[in-house]
């Protein structure tokens, strides 16, 4: 029988997801000189290079690569997030965090929240953030990995990082080139498309190089070179769901102490992200240029800064939406390409990552077998639908009035699938996770309720145990999260001792 298996892939475009791609697929791809794997960029061509939050989930990813934690943090100038605090979301002067990891201890196979909102209905519970190891060590500036400490919390802290995705495309880039990826320095022109399969033959490269491949990736950004300049795949636009379609972007220097976690802030047309870094603090201002003019979003940035800029401010365009097909033919997009959303829940790397999982699970042969590529389209489909809800939430569930762009955010139309969401926990406080989407039924509920939504009722089996020992069992896992937090270095402390990186002078 014939080979038909895949021989050579094509990657076109670098940065953050090209370089995710290339380190991905050398990893399985390579061994045995199974196929080869080149990545076609250009540095005259930039890269965005805001997607510098993440959420815990790159640990899977980092440990598929068999990375050394601490030499990667330390390469690319990273710190620890153990969540994101929301600022003037629900209302200017409030605050909450949507804090990774477990809510309080379940009790009797119910979950803890259920406990919780009866004993808040009464006024007789703290804040929902007590009741979570990484929300309170977020409060106090306090970071350590988990370790094994049987049933305490310190068994389980969930984290993610901050980085420089520039320092994090390089990490990786040496990581593929040493696994076989070869890099090609260039721009592409054009694409060559074979008339009778409408399948990509080639591109050709701005020196006159023809590179042809069997499975190209597109990771060429917002231009979209191969999946919609090509292949004309097509685009949904969310515009009237999440109105932000600029974003200033500018470091600052860094300031102590270094919190671990990632900050979004609600100004009059947008948000504003604050991302630490060890060498400098990751900020943006994203906006609506319906509601508010270039001028004064980039003003609004400058001036909510905490130390001095360190470059000029840099603007991004964007169009809120995704591919109607993440796979077309014998191209997968990935990153940029397949589709856009802000970095509001920190989950524009995470997308790149899952389709990199996605495209090994679905690696094809030659006959790129359509039942397959169809099943990534729709996997593909649910998770960024999904994670689209989350995000509009954001806007939705607010009382802001002080703004046009907040009065629009508040009373427009919103999806079905959010509609059932909300009014599900509205009604008696459940949340359920569909089929394994991106979020789970605790980010859920941290951010329904930092954004003012409230349930009517709770789990009625809560009422199986008496207030007095609900009381109680709150109270202990209270404690046993202030004493497991006391123990705990500063984040300043831990990146000091485990992973700091070089200063650059």
């Amino acid at each position: 029988m014939a080979d038909n298996s895949i021989k050579n892939v094509v990657i076109v475009g670098g940065g953050t997801s090209g370089w995710m791609a290339a380190a991905g697929l050398s990893k399985i791809v390579k061994k045995n000189n199974f196929c080869n794997v080149r990545l076609i960029e250009s540095e005259d061509i930039g890269t965005v290079g805001v997607g510098e939050a993440t959420i815990p989930q790159i640990q899977l990813f980092n440990k598929f690569l068999d990375l050394d934690e601490n030499e990667f943090v330390r390469k690319t100038q990273g710190t620890f997030k153990l969540g994101i605090q929301f600022v003037n979301w629900h209302r200017i002067g409030e605050k909450y965090i949507h804090a990774f990891g477990d809510v309080g201890k379940d009790i009797e196979s119910i979950q803890f929240y259920h406990y919780w909102l009866k004993m808040s209905q009464q006024g007789k519970a703290a804040n929902l953030g007590d009741y979570t190891i990484s929300g309170l060590a977020s409060d106090k500036g306090k970071f350590m990995r988990p370790i094994d400490a049987g049933n305490s919390p310190l068994s389980n802290i969930a984290y993610a990082f901050h980085f420089d995705a520039g320092l994090y495309a390089r990490f990786l880039r040496e990581y593929a080139e040493k696994r076989g990826v070869i890099r090609t320095e260039g721009k592409v022109v054009s694409t060559q498309i074979n008339v009778q399969t409408g399948f990509i033959e080639a591109v050709v490269l701005e020196s006159g190089e023809r590179v042809e491949a069997d499975l190209f990736v597109d990771c060429s950004g917002f231009r979209g070179l191969l999946i919609e300049q090509a292949l004309h795949t097509g685009y949904e636009d969310w515009t009237h769901w999440l109105p932000c379609d600029r974003a200033w972007a500018v470091p600052c220097e860094s300031v102590s102490p270094l919190t671990p976690y990632t900050r979004s802030t609600a100004h009059s047309a947008g948000w504003q992200w604050r991302i630490p870094l060890q060498h400098r603090i990751g900020n943006g201002h994203v906006f609506s240029s319906k509601f508010m003019s270039e001028d004064e979003a980039r003003s609004i940035l400058l001036n909510n800064l905490d130390g001095k800029p360190l470059a000029e401010p840099r603007m991004l365009k964007f169009v809120t939406g995704k591919r109607k097909q993440f796979w077309n033919k014998n191209c997968v997009a990935i990153g940029l390409a397949s589709g856009f959303m802000e970095p509001l829940e920190s989950t524009s790397i995470h997308l790149v990552q899952s389709a990199v999982a996605r495209l090994l699970n679905f690696f094809p042969n030659k006959n790129f077998d359509q039942e397959d590529i169809d099943e990534f389209n729709r996997q593909s489909h649910f998770e960024f639908d999904r994670i689209r809800d989350f995000l509009i939430l954001h806007y939705h569930a607010t009382e802001r009035t002080d703004s046009d762009f907040w009065n629009y955010c508040r009373t427009m139309s919103i999806p079905d699938t959010l509609t059932q969401k909300i009014e599900q926990f509205k009604r008696n406080g459940r949340i359920f996770r569909t089929n394994n989407e991106m979020f789970n039924d605790l980010s859920w509920l941290e951010v329904m309720h930092g954004q003012g939504i409230r349930p009517a009722a709770y789990h009625p089996l809560v009422d199986v145990l008496s207030e007095e020992e609900i009381e109680k069992r709150l109270a202990s896992v209270q404690a046993v999260i202030e004493r497991s937090v006391e123990v705990m270095p500063t984040h300043e402390e831990f990146i000091a001792e485990n992973c700091a990186a070089e200063k650059i002078m």
